[in-house]
Formats: structure tokens, C-alpha cells, sequence
């Protein structure tokens, strides 16, 4: 299938050439209660998921390493508790475990993460601006990680928050995409919403008519990796 430019529009295209029903695994953080929000509103009809909590032994929630590491360590009992399911794919529903150390994942686990970057070269965007409600300092990681990869970041803006993601409003993140510096802004082919905590589904066809550039977010990527797999392909 050849890729577009507009993500939205392709993931209804893969729902619509849909010849048999995926079923996929989520490896949800335990405080986050954005995706089971979010991945039912992208419409895939023929996409069931199948939701298993990850605890880290700290039973923290702001991001740092001893979250990352919890969420990693508790994976495989996570995937234990999915092993009657007949499963097409599992996500780790965590954008930052994906661009942090820890434990390995088991076999056969996507982060979101992982999710981002092959939606970006569905889209053809091989450099991007990036908006987070990461610490700062979370954020920079990201983004040399994603620069490692091959991925340009033109420009960045951060909320420089440790927790509390669900709470950040779509007025914070219009501002926040408003803080990327225009040039920047204007030179990615492609704008970043990364984080599965927030809620952005919302505003993603507002942001991409506003830029005139596709804009993924990190939920966006999870659901365009499930429809692959409603058309027979995979990711």
C-alpha cells in the first residue's frame, strides 16, 4: 500500500480494506487512563484490544527511571495474563520506555514509541518538531534518540511535567505547539504529539489543518500499527 501524507486519512483507508479482525494486546501503565479513552474514537472497526496493567514495583507514576524500569520489569507477567488470547501484535502503551533503558521487553512487544517512528516513515517525515508534557530533560533524550535514528528534529517545546498527565487540557497543548519556534515549526514535515498520557485525539485534525502537515500522535501510531494488521500486513 503506498503511504500518504495525512495519517488520519490513511488509517480509514486500512480500516476500510480490512479482510479479517486483529486482535492486540496493550500493555497499559497503570495510571493511564488516556488510551482506553483515545484508541476506541480512531473508529477501527475490525481492531479488538485487549488491556493488561503494568505496576513497577515503585507504584509510581511520574516518569523517571524507576517507572520506566517497573513498566519493563512487569511485561512479562502483563503478557502472562494475555496467554489465552490469540493475540496479532502487542503494544507497550509508554512512549518514554521506548527512548529509555531497562529490562528487555519480551519478544514480539512495540512500544509506542517504536509505533511513532514507522508512522513518521509512513508519512514520509524525515524531520519533525516535537511537543511533549515531559520534563525537559525526558525530552532531550527523545529527541537525540530520535535524531540516532535518522529522524531531524527541527524544534521542540516541553510542558516539563514529572505526572499528571491526563489532566493536561487541549488549551495546554495548543499553547504548547504555539511555543515551537515558527521555524522550526515550519520546517518539519511532520508534527510530534508524543506521550500516551494525554489526551490529544481531539485535536489532531484541528492541528494538521491549522499547520497544513500531518500531526501524530503517539495514540495515533498505536491504532495506524493495529489497522495494518486488519489489511494482512505487517508492521
Amino acid at each position: 500500500m503506498p503511504p500518504s501524507s495525512d495519517a488520519l486519512r490513511l488509517l480509514a483507508e486500512w480500516d476500510a480494506q480490512a479482510v479479517r479482525t486483529a486482535h492486540v494486546g496493550v500493555l497499559l501503565p497503570w495510571a493511564n487512563v488516556a488510551v482506553e479513552a483515545e484508541l476506541p474514537r480512531f473508529g477501527l472497526r475490525h481492531v479488538v484490544f485487549h488491556y493488561a496493567r503494568l505496576v513497577p514495583a515503585s507504584r509510581t507514576t511520574a516518569v523517571d527511571d524507576a517507572f520506566w524500569h517497573g513498566l519493563r520489569e512487569a511485561a512479562a507477567s502483563a503478557m502472562d495474563s494475555l496467554s489465552h488470547i490469540p493475540l496479532d501484535g502487542v503494544l507497550l502503551a509508554c512512549t518514554s520506555a521506548g527512548f529509555t533503558s531497562g529490562t528487555p521487553l519480551p519478544t514480539g512487544v512495540v512500544t509506542a514509541f517504536d509505533a511513532l517512528r514507522d508512522s513518521l516513515r509512513l508519512v514520509g517525515a524525515e524531520r519533525v518538531a516535537l511537543a511533549t508534557p515531559y520534563p525537559k530533560e525526558v525530552t532531550r533524550v527523545e529527541v537525540d534518540v530520535l535524531r540516532q535514528a535518522g529522524t531531524a528534529v527541527t524544534e521542540w517545546a516541553a510542558l516539563d511535567l514529572v505526572d499528571g498527565y491526563p489532566g493536561v487540557t487541549g488549551d495546554q497543548v495548543r499553547r504548547l505547539v504555539q511555543e515551537i519556534p515558527p521555524e522550526g515549526l515550519e520546517a518539519a514535515q511532520a508534527l510530534v504529539l508524543s506521550c500516551t498520557g494525554w489526551h490529544s485525539q481531539a485535536l489532531l485534525a484541528e492541528l494538521q489543518a491549522t499547520l497544513g502537515k500531518p500531526v501524530i500522535s503517539s495514540n495515533l501510531a498505536m491504532a495506524l500499527y493495529a489497522a495494518r494488521l486488519v489489511t494482512g500486513a505487517r508492521p
